[in-house]
């Protein structure tokens, strides 16, 4: 392996391997078909590229996010590796140039997504070239029990046709023992030598707390611990408010999500992995590319989707080895609310057929026709038009998506981005002075609360909703508070691109991939499950928890997690606690928060103990929330 280190050492300027990375790398120099599972932050693309930078040829590397190529493409050009993506948007004739480079350029990587491989000429193109080894990089989205199924996976076994004595590499970061099976199956790989990686993360202490004040404990969490911190969010608006509410406390603390620019996107990351801000409040959308070892801890505010998210979310905290925190805060009301959207937008037959008709009446798509047919697309005109969900209908667009009926373009944006140049009081005299303005304007600013300090992704449509009022209505005031100067405001374009890619068939279209959305919903409810226990156990470790969802079994407590905490700490007497607050009572009226602070016992004990005390009428709540005794 003297040959590998020294690529390693020249690369990547490691001294040595992680387990199991030499043993992959030597498994796939043999000639053998790999399957890999190892946790994020494991080093799984030095384990397929140090192989093929020692061998003749190069490396196919399947990928099914954009981004992530980009990524990876962009760190071996870095290290003077040549290497080229096949990424979307992409022309016929750029794509002729970059795959006549590959063939005659001595390039040593290319990348392509899965869907790229139905493409009849650009197969023939890579049956072509010197390929030396095959990666499927997310493999766990081969399979229909993967939390990121695309069916064009199913066809990457082809290859061995072609390519019969080239290993093939599977690689996955999270994959249940059901998943693992299925890769390997729908793959195709033959007698493979299987390596996984423990998900264990010792220095990790998995939390879960069910609160009512979620920022209130947010605070007290980065109080205590004032290094990097990652808070997860489920959509953009969260984004904004946590981040304003944490600001608003004193905390540096900036956003990330899908619907910034690249530019704010790159902005907001780099004065984070600076630390001139310590919070980073993000969506899933902030995850590619994150490498920041020394990040104290991530925060749930929501409950994740599934736990495949949520351990590579929570597996951002301590890299550096030292001691992290991975929490979720919950409250009962989460419960109820994931539930009933998960319900909501899941998808059956019965919808997707009337969602797919309906899309091809609205582009005047007869049946048999509308191949290779393209059009501007505005969701939330069509979802208005025909009455549909705007989630669940974008939940069904991806679906046939990721089944190539169609391609969607992912370039939704809202049409306005807006801010207040005035200040608050100056906005209500304006009010004053144009009574017709008032309700729409104060709709806005109850919308988006965080409009007067940045620039605020906008929907007129929304808003001209919430108001009673036509959407017209709402832009011509809108005209009329940037022509006073109260507003700076700029009109994007909010039409994605979708092209068809089959003809229209309608039950027999949908019929075919019926099987694959039953599965994909039935796997929501079962994810969704999993969370749920997860969260709700409260006699057993949580890391023992994730680590048997993902097949680890016979693991011992970890001693570290909430659950670990509160089995070792001792019992509080309820007398001690009660005595404790009846002292701190005879000073002064205090309410929860000063109580929490003032008696040193666990916040679930005091909770108890104030009920005990308000039901024997030693103690009243008054009106202003504040605690008193009893004269």
């Amino acid at each position: 392996m003297s040959e590998a280190i020294q690529i390693l050492q020249k690369y990547w300027k490691h001294e040595s391997f992680r387990t199991p990375q030499e043993e992959i790398i030597n498994s796939i120099l043999k000639g053998q078909d790999t399957f890999a599972l190892m946790p994020t932050g494991g080093g799984k693309s030095v384990c397929f590229q140090i192989p093929t930078l020692m061998n003749k040829g190069m490396g196919l590397v399947i990928s099914p996010l954009v981004a992530l190529m980009k990524d990876q493409v962009a760190n071996l050009q870095k290290l003077d590796i040549k290497a080229i993506a096949l990424t979307g948007g992409i022309g016929t004739e750029d794509m002729i140039d970059l795959l006549d480079n590959c063939q005659f350029g001595n390039y040593k990587f290319l990348y392509l997504s899965p869907e790229r491989l139905e493409s009849d000429w650009i197969l023939e193109r890579i049956k072509n070239l010197p390929i030396n080894l095959i990666a499927i990089d997310e493999a766990h989205c081969v399979s229909q029990w993967g939390h990121d199924f695309r069916p064009a996976y199913l066809k990457i076994s082809h290859l061995k046709n072609h390519f019969p004595k080239v290993p093939f590499v599977a690689l996955t970061a999270t994959a249940t023992p059901r998943v693992q099976e299925d890769i390997i199956t729908q793959l195709g790989l033959e007698q493979p030598a299987v390596f996984k990686k423990s998900f264990a993360r010792d220095n990790i202490a998995y939390m879960v707390f069910e609160v009512e004040d979620k920022l209130y404990r947010v605070e007290q969490i980065l109080r205590k611990n004032p290094e990097p911190c990652i808070i997860y969010v489920r959509n953009r608006k969260s984004c904004l408010d946590i981040s304003h509410q944490l600001q608003t406390l004193g905390f540096k603390a900036n956003y990330y999500h899908g619907g910034l620019t690249s530019k704010e996107k790159d902005k907001n990351m780099q004065l984070w992995m600076r630390e001139e801000v310590q919070i980073m409040v993000a969506t899933n959308a902030f995850g590619m590319g994150i490498d920041k070892a020394n990040v104290k801890t991530v925060i749930h505010i929501q409950l994740p989707e599934n736990l495949e998210n949520y351990y590579q979310e929570a597996g951002r905290a301590g890299r550096n080895g030292d001691k992290a925190f991975a929490v979720i805060l919950t409250s009962s009301s989460d419960i109820f609310q994931a539930k009933d959207q998960s319900i909501a937008t899941l998808l059956d037959r019965k919808f997707l057929l009337e969602m797919y008709v309906k899309l091809c009446n609205y582009f005047q798509i007869a049946y048999g026709e509308g191949i290779n047919e393209t059009f501007t697309f505005n969701l939330n005109t069509f979802c208005s038009k025909y009455g549909f969900p705007t989630l669940k209908t974008y939940n069904a667009i991806q679906f046939l998506d990721r089944q190539g009926i169609v391609t969607l373009s992912q370039e939704f944006s809202e049409k306005i981005s807006m801010q207040f140049l005035i200040p608050s009081k100056e906005v209500i005299r304006y009010t004053s002075l144009n009574p017709n303005d008032e309700e729409i304007v104060l709709t806005i600013l109850r919308t988006y609360p965080g409009i007067y300090d940045m620039p605020t992704t906008f929907n007129s449509a929304l808003i001209a909703k919430k108001s009673n009022h036509t959407e017209a209505e709402v832009n011509q005031v809108l005209k009329k508070l940037q022509e006073k100067e109260v507003i700076t405001y700029t009109a994007k374009n909010n039409d994605a691109v979708l092209v068809f890619n089959e003809v229209r068939e309608d039950d027999k279209t949908i019929n075919r991939i019926a099987k694959y959305l039953e599965n994909q919903s039935q796997l929501k409810v079962d994810q969704l499950e999993s969370v749920l226990h997860y969260v709700n156990d409260k006699y057993s470790c949580k890391s023992q928890l994730l680590l048997a969802y993902f097949g680890e079994k016979d693991t011992k407590s970890c001693g570290i997690c909430s659950y670990c905490i509160s089995k070792n700490k001792p019992k509080s007497d309820v007398a001690l606690v009660t005595q404790s607050i009846l002292e701190n009572l005879k000073s002064a009226d205090l309410n929860s928060r000063e109580i929490e602070k003032v008696v040193p016992f666990a916040t679930k004990d005091i909770i108890f103990a104030l009920q005990l005390l308000l039901d024997n009428g030693i103690i009243l709540l008054k009106n202003n929330n504040q605690y008193t005794l009893v004269k």
